[in-house]
């Protein structure tokens, strides 16, 4: 790729530059991070899941920056996080230890624990709310007082709530394998490139990055036929998990010398897959599968669509792209592809020069042979 220099180059950039904040601040005001961080909760946390950083106040002051840009702001958020020394690594994380805000299952009505809606937008009416126009600081403080002193008058339990998963009853009934512990140490995608065939702790840290729009898209179309799968919620749950990290001095074993350091708002999908086992003398039988999804903050799409997708590239099958690792890992990536189509617009003097002119050319032949 040929790149040339403009022309009083550095000047036109540092003027495109202040024109770029003129833009965001030329009606005379400006948005303050708490704000974002207090008003814009879905969008925080696509952007912390897609940039794989979990600070809810960094992210509201990368999409401030980036005008709400998502992928903009997970551009800037990645590019911090590559600057960041890593001083601990977390123990092993038990998603039974969840701390659980909602939990459904779309396969079971009735599940030990019971349904707990939460805050989810699936029973609103989508109707635009015009009266959030006079929405001020005052009427949401007062709105939040009276909503906690209900709370407290109805019973509402406050305290951490932990439920043992759906899926293990299915479990012990035999109808789904049972999960092994792995002491196998993940891969790491930030520091190591990725590469194929890539491993299970590859893809699903993939995933979990990836821009929410593609891996929803994707998902989508492996239920529409490019796929070979209808999957089931088998138990989606919206909860904070504790991180802890070994004692410094210690050799690791002893969870009693861990340290307690914060704890982190996931979302946790396991998908039931419903599959035909042949068994002996050709006899086949419908068992079940699981596709797994977690991904930062409360995000339930891209969590399910991943759960999708983690088991068909579980299950290679060379009929649909949706099955294909390269294809769909390549691709879903917010940094890489905005990133490609965006260098688009830089300069491409040389090579299109150069295509111009073997154009040229080619109509001059084509001409001389007309005359000739």
């Amino acid at each position: 790729m040929g790149y040339v220099a403009v022309k009083g180059g550095t000047l036109a950039i540092e003027e495109s530059i202040k024109r770029l904040k003129l833009e965001r601040v030329k009606q005379g005001r400006t948005i303050e991070v708490e704000k974002i961080q207090g008003g814009m909760r879905g969008l925080i946390d696509q952007v912390m899941s897609e940039s794989s950083l979990y600070d809810e106040t960094l992210a509201a002051l990368a999409i401030k920056q980036a005008e709400g840009n998502p992928e903009e702001a997970v551009f800037l958020l990645r590019a911090f996080r590559s600057t960041v020394p890593r001083k601990h690594y977390g123990r092993v994380i038990e998603s039974n230890d969840m701390q659980i805000e909602r939990r459904i299952s779309a396969s079971f009505k009735d599940i030990p624990g019971g349904q707990i809606l939460g805050s989810t937008t699936d029973y609103t009416h989508r109707l635009l709310d015009i009266y959030l126009k006079e929405e001020t600081d005052q009427s949401v403080q007062a709105w939040v007082k009276d909503y906690l002193k209900e709370s407290l008058e109805i019973g509402e339990q406050a305290s951490k709530l932990t439920l043992p998963k759906v899926l293990d009853y299915l479990r012990k009934e035999g109808l789904i394998s049972t999960c092994e512990n792995n002491d196998q140490e993940p891969d790491d995608v930030t520091r190591q490139s990725l590469a194929f065939p890539s491993t299970r702790s590859q893809r699903l840290q993939i995933l979990t990055r990836g821009q929410t729009g593609a891996v929803t898209s994707f998902a989508y179309a492996v239920i529409r036929g490019y796929g070979d799968l209808h999957p089931t919620v088998g138990e989606l749950r919206v909860g904070k998990l504790p991180v802890t990290i070994n004692h410094p001095l210690s050799d690791g074993q002893d969870e009693n010398d861990a340290y307690y350091i914060g704890e982190v708002k996931v979302t946790e999908v396991e998908m039931l897959m419903p599959v035909l086992v042949e068994k002996e003398y050709g006899k086949k039988e419908m068992e079940f599968e699981i596709g797994y999804g977690l991904c930062f903050g409360q995000n339930e799409t891209k969590a399910i669509a991943m759960g999708i997708l983690d088991y068909c590239l579980e299950h290679p099958n060379k009929e649909f792209p949706s099955h294909n690792e390269e294809f769909v890992l390549y691709h879903i990536d917010s940094v890489e592809s905005s990133g490609f189509i965006s260098h688009l617009k830089m300069p491409h003097y040389v090579t299109f020069q150069s295509k111009l002119d073997s154009v040229r050319k080619t109509k001059k032949d084509k001409r001389q042979e007309v005359k000739s």
